[in-house]
């Protein structure tokens, strides 16, 4: 198994300035130049809802982390002192548009649709998981199933490889980067991708000899794999990338001030031990402060180099 070296040297050393072509939807500011929308000073562009809506990415069962997430949201309420409803979201941009639109005030979104959310929603991370000695991230991983006859990414060649969506960074832009830039195998060109909507999606086609191979975040095929879903026989991985950010958590810029430092008090004063989100999520303990500026400029290079566009419909 190789890592994204040949990709990352020439987006880190060709494409340098790619964040600087990142830009806001005109309906934002960022006169601090952090990269996030401004919180409106404007009162009358403040919003106070009653009740918090909270959304995590894309998963295949949402209802398992409506459960999952119980806890740490009756924490939220307590907290805020305002009811929060958890809302099950089935896409990137249904999610997306969900916050862009007022709806959807608190969420999780995956490290690929993280920029597009900051730049069309409004969204503001500030947070994501991470073990308790402070490190964090997942890695992609190429998978296949025993007796595929693939063996390697150059197997793939003349075959489908699925990918999740087009707004994910471990289930599209990074692999489909990696087949191009490292192995010269072009989608369409060389191989078919096909898309099955979520990691989840991915991992189970592979799993069921659906697909003959697939890209996938491999911090959900853990979860997958420690839920029973998936068996271990099952899965052959044949490549591994170095690590990304993982979900990054946030708020909808035009809460008002003194309610997003609650909210982000609820997040950092969770206590991890014994609860249902500490057994879904075994590597992380804690929730550790970042900045879209920094901890996202790997994966804005990435979306450079795809030639990904920020301008929101």
């Amino acid at each position: 198994m190789k890592r994204l070296t040949t990709l990352f040297v020439a987006l880190l050393l060709g494409l340098s300035a790619a964040h600087a072509e990142f830009k806001l939807d005109p309906r934002y500011s960022d006169n601090d130049g952090d990269l996030i929308a401004d919180i409106p000073t404007d009162p009358k562009n403040l919003v106070d809802p009653s009740t918090l809506v909270f959304a995590y990415t894309p998963v295949e069962d949402p209802a398992v982390y409506a459960d999952v997430w119980s806890e740490f949201l009756a924490h939220m309420e307590k907290v805020t002192g305002k009811k929060v409803q958890f809302f099950p979201v089935q896409s990137n941009a249904a999610q997306i548009e969900a916050m862009r639109s007022g709806r959807l005030h608190v969420a999780g979104f995956n490290t690929g649709s993280n920029p597009i959310a900051v730049a069309c929603a409004g969204f503001r991370p500030f947070t994501m998981m991470a073990a308790k000695d402070g490190s964090f991230g997942y890695e992609m991983e190429i998978i296949t199933f025993p007796g595929s006859g693939i063996t390697k990414p150059e197997d793939i060649k003349g075959k489908k490889l699925a990918f999740t969506s087009q707004t994910s960074n471990s289930g599209f832009k990074a692999p489909s980067a990696l087949m191009e830039a490292e192995y010269g195998l072009k989608a369409e060109r060389d191989y078919e991708p096909v898309f099955s909507g979520k990691h989840d999606n991915s991992i189970l086609g592979v799993a069921n000899k659906d697909y003959p191979a697939a890209a996938v975040a491999n911090s959900v095929m853990k979860r997958m794999l420690d839920r029973g879903v998936v068996k271990a026989e099952q899965i052959k991985t044949i490549y591994k990338s170095g690590t990304f950010p993982t979900t990054g958590y946030g708020i909808a810029h035009n809460l008002k001030p003194e309610l997003q430092e609650k909210i982000k008090e609820a997040f950092f004063s969770f206590k991890w031990e014994g609860t249902k989100l500490q057994n879904e999520f075994k590597a992380e303990g804690q929730f550790l402060p970042i900045t879209f500026k920094n901890h996202w400029a790997v994966i804005r290079q990435i979306d450079a180099a795809m030639g990904v566009s920020y301008t929101c419909k």
